[in-house]
């Protein structure tokens, strides 16, 4: 069993290494991994159940009772992100409505669920992330179409009820369920039952990376000027997001719960959706924008979740020697 947790730990460590080559893995053997995204919603499912056995109902209610922290993430994910997007897309891309509209899109899709999993790995607020993800998910019906229209004066219809099963099965259940068994176990299913689910979960990371970044595979493979400008933008703006949700956590004086919480909530969206929606109502141009995240999107969170470990260690280490400092000028004094 120790072994078993060591291999998870492992994982969890290395992260930023794993998924550079997940995403090379995909991309090039797409006929290899591309039928694991038949499992991807059980793999979410197990994700948020496991991440879910560390939160309790009574957490969860607190983010709504307080909901600063929940607003400021949504107006990043939400209001900042789309706006930022069409404005510097409109800059780049003005003279393609299907890049511009790919753009804005890829920004205007609820916070990705897979973001719970990043937030468990580097000690996030749980209950946080999982209220963001529950609540932009059940506006995107509304706030989609509204910032599309609002922004390119596009009009469309989204399935609602089918984004609100899909975030039923993925998130909603799973989510009930763990925190379920931990409330009627008390503490026995954060304590035992977490971290022997955890090293799966971390697996099934990997898995879920790999067969997401199939669907990729074609439009990397036959690459052109024009793409590569749109996956440069994409990859500069998507950065831009972690570090929006970094910079509204410092000014809220966060701790590394609250940066990994709001830096991976800012920064990551649900593509799958987006992908679903630009195929539906756009011409084919418009899903590559949208679809660029995938090849950055699982980058970017490790390579900030790394970020986020080295800036709350070096705020401990200064505070540790702060302490120490206090302690030796209080003992000089003493002995005077």
């Amino acid at each position: 069993m120790e072994q078993w947790k060591r291999l998870g730990a492992f994982i969890g460590k290395h992260m930023a290494y794993f998924v550079p080559l997940c995403v090379v893995a995909g991309v090039l053997l797409p006929g290899v991994f591309g039928p694991l995204k038949a499992i991807v919603p059980l793999i979410f499912a197990v994700m948020t159940f496991q991440g879910a056995l560390n939160n309790t109902f009574e957490q969860l209610l607190a983010v709504f009772r307080h909901p600063l922290r929940l607003l400021v993430i949504l107006a990043v994910a939400e209001v900042l992100m789309p706006c930022l997007a069409y404005l510097l897309g409109s800059l780049l891309f003005g003279d393609n409505v299907n890049l511009l509209t790919g753009v804005v899109l890829e920004y205007s899709v609820p916070i990705a669920v897979i973001s719970f999993m990043w937030v468990g790995i580097y000690d996030g607020d749980g209950p946080l992330c999982l209220a963001s993800i529950l609540v932009s998910t059940v506006i995107s019906p509304v706030s989609i179409p509204v910032t599309l229209s609002v922004l390119l004066g596009a009009s469309i219809h989204i399935d609602a009820m089918s984004m609100v099963g899909d975030m039923v099965a993925m998130i909603a259940l799973p989510a009930l369920a763990g925190m379920l068994v931990n409330e009627l176990t008390r503490g026995w299913g954060h304590e035992r039952l977490s971290p022997v689910l955890s090293p799966a979960s971390r697996l099934i990371t990997i898995v879920l990376i790999t067969a997401n970044s199939t669907s990729m595979s074609e439009y990397v493979l036959n690459m052109t000027w024009e793409r590569l400008e749109v996956a440069l933008f994409i990859l500069v703006f998507a950065t831009s997001g972690f570090f929006w949700g970094l910079l509204a956590a410092r000014i809220l004086h966060g701790s590394q719960p609250l940066l990994a919480t709001m830096s991976f909530t800012c920064g990551m969206r649900n593509i799958s959706s987006g992908a679903v929606i630009a195929a539906q109502y756009f011409p084919g141009e418009t899903v590559f924008p949208v679809m660029c995240g995938t090849l950055f999107q699982q980058i970017l969170a490790a390579t900030f979740g790394h970020i986020i470990e080295r800036l709350c260690a070096d705020q401990r280490e200064q505070g540790e020697r702060r302490v120490k400092e206090a302690r030796r000028l209080l003992a000089s004094r003493g002995r005077r």
